[in-house]
């Protein structure tokens, strides 16, 4: 079966990709793209609609036999069925539930606020001509306003806030466990991928959580995720960030 992931650095939703794909041994051509340079709209899949209107943002995407996929939870979940080894989602239906949940919870909280920040400390770069290639309405707007520096203070204030949210949530769960579930998981991946680079940009919402710190040293060297984050390019691959996706309008 001819299957390629394109990614970028191992930050963020690529790196909840590239953990899931070598965590599950499920073979695969890895092609490098720049995220952070909007390379992604270069792909000969970029209009596809489930691509071009991913709510991702510039994540990755995984072609299958011709078919591409996009949003890194949902191209997770699927890695989990076709690969190999432990499962990363519990078999038992409320437990399945509720690692979903967890997942739907970054995905659409803790996500657009790091994405945000990594933004506003590590300005992605793309030119017009590629800008003009975006099939999203929402996301080249949001593309423009990274690229013209502007940064709303309301927006900053309420994702640091949601980072703490975030580190505050895991901190709870982590009480008399490992891991956020029974087992290490895709929510493990998921969350240690858009919280890794917060570390140093938010560091107060890591005080004083020693749970959380330590879980996220654990994370960091699973065996997948330090196969993922060994194919980083850069020094510092939590420092590498693309226009993520749009911040919830309701909170």
């Amino acid at each position: 079966m001819s299957t390629t992931l394109y990614h970028g650095e191992p930050n963020g939703p690529s790196l909840t990709v590239l953990a899931t794909l070598f965590a599950k041994e499920v073979p695969a051509e890895l092609a490098r793209i720049d995220l952070a340079s909007g390379q992604r709209h270069t792909l000969r899949c970029a209009q596809d609609p489930l691509v071009a209107m991913s709510v991702e943002g510039e994540g990755p995407v995984l072609v299958v036999e011709g078919e591409a996929m996009a949003d890194s939870v949902f191209i997770a979940c699927y890695l989990d069925d076709v690969g190999q080894g432990a499962p990363l989602r519990p078999a038992d239906p409320y437990a399945r539930w509720e690692t979903m949940r967890w997942c739907r919870q970054m995905t659409e909280r803790t996500a657009p606020a790091a994405a945000y920040l990594g933004c506003w400390a590590h300005r992605p770069k793309a030119d017009a001509a590629l800008l003009a290639k975006i099939g999203s309405v929402d996301l080249r707007a949001r593309w423009e306003q990274i690229l013209a520096g502007k940064f709303s203070e309301d927006y900053l204030t309420d994702s640091r806030t949601k980072i703490h949210q975030a580190a505050e949530k895991i901190e709870a769960q982590l009480d008399g466990r490992q891991w956020l579930m029974a087992t290490f998981s895709i929510a493990d991946i998921e969350s240690y991928a858009w919280l890794a680079g917060m570390v140093k940009l938010v560091p107060a919402a890591f005080a004083a959580k020693p749970r959380t710190v330590a879980w996220l040293e654990r994370v960091r060297s699973s065996p997948a995720v330090a196969r993922a984050l060994a194919l980083a390019r850069s020094a510092d691959p939590a420092a590498s960030w693309s226009v993520g996706p749009e911040i919830n309008r309701w909170g």
